[in-house]
C-alpha cells in the first residue's frame, strides 16, 4: 500500500509540474506560436516557391526532402532553448530555482516532468510546420515511425537543454552554447542537403550527432523506410542525458 500511495503521490507531483508549464505556455500561446512559425514559414517559402519541384534530391522534390529537416531542426531548437534559458535565468537572476529545490518533490520526478514539458513544446512546433507544409501542397505522410523519431528528438534536446541550464553560469555563455552547438547542428546534420556531400571523416563525425539521426529517421519515415538504427541511437542519447540530468539536479539540490 505504501508503494502504491508513493507512486500516486509522485504522479500527482509529476502532473503538477507539467500543469505549471502548461499555464505558462497558455499565457503566451499566440506570441509563442507565432515565434515558432515565422522561421519555418520563411524556409518553406524559400524552398517551396523558390526551389519547389524544380530541384530533385534523393529521388524526390526538394520541398519533400527539406520538410523533415526543417521539422527536426525547429523541434530541436524549441525543445532545447526554452528549458535551457528558463532554468538558467531562474538559477542566476530570478533566484527561484532554489525555491523549487526545497519543494517536497524528488529530483527524478521534477527532471522527468521538465524534460517532458520541453519535449512537448518541440512536438507542438513540429505540428505547426506540418500544418504550414499543407499550404505548399507537400506530398508527405507522417506515420507512426515519423512521430517516434520526432518525440525522441525532442526528448533528447530537452534533456540537453535541462543540463545546459544547470551547468552554464551566465546568460552570455548560454548564447555561446547555442552558437557553437545548436546552430552548427541546424545546418550540418543533413537538414538542407544530403550528408553524402561531406568528405569521409567529417561525414562520420556528423552522422553520430543526434540531429543527424533524427533527420534521417524522419526523412525515412515519410518515405516508408523504417530503419532500426536511428531510434536506437537516439534512445542511447536519451538514456545518457537523462541520467546526467537527474544527477546534476540532485547535486543542485
Amino acid at each position: 500500500m505504501q508503494g502504491s500511495d508513493g507512486g500516486k503521490e509522485s504522479a500527482v507531483k509529476f502532473y503538477a509540474v507539467l500543469w505549471k508549464e502548461w499555464v505558462v505556455f497558455r499565457r503566451t500561446f499566440f506570441s509563442t506560436s507565432l515565434g515558432m512559425a515565422v522561421g519555418p514559414l520563411l524556409y518553406l517559402i524559400a524552398f517551396g516557391w523558390g526551389l519547389g519541384n524544380t530541384v530533385q534530391m534523393e529521388g524526390t522534390s526538394y520541398l519533400a526532402f527539406v520538410i523533415p529537416g526543417i521539422v527536426a531542426m525547429n523541434s530541436m531548437t524549441n525543445s532545447f532553448s526554452p528549458i535551457a534559458y528558463d532554468i538558467n535565468l531562474s538559477r542566476i537572476y530570478g533566484q527561484t530555482f532554489e525555491a523549487t529545490m526545497t519543494a517536497p518533490i524528488s529530483m527524478k520526478v521534477y527532471t522527468a516532468a521538465r524534460i517532458l514539458a520541453g519535449a512537448l513544446r518541440g512536438v507542438y512546433s513540429a505540428c505547426l510546420i506540418l500544418l504550414l507544409s499543407l499550404l505548399f501542397r507537400a506530398d508527405i505522410y507522417a506515420g507512426g515511425y515519423f512521430w517516434l523519431m520526432l518525440v525522441l528528438n525532442c526528448l533528447v534536446f530537452s534533456s540537453l537543454g535541462f543540463i545546459a541550464g544547470l551547468v552554464i553560469n551566465s546568460h552570455a555563455d548560454m548564447a555561446k552554447v547555442t552558437n557553437f552547438i545548436i546552430t552548427p547542428m541546424s545546418f550540418l546534420c543533413g537538414t538542407f542537403f544530403s550528408l553524402d556531400k561531406f568528405p569521409g571523416f567529417l561525414r562520420l563525425v556528423v552522422e553520430i550527432l543526434p540531429l543527424s539521426q533524427a533527420v534521417r529517421g524522419m526523412r525515412g519515415g515519410l518515405r516508408g523506410s523504417e530503419a532500426v538504427l536511428p531510434p536506437v541511437i537516439l534512445l542511447i542519447y536519451l538514456a545518457v542525458l537523462g541520467f546526467a540530468a537527474v544527477r546534476l539536479c540532485r547535486r543542485a539540490e
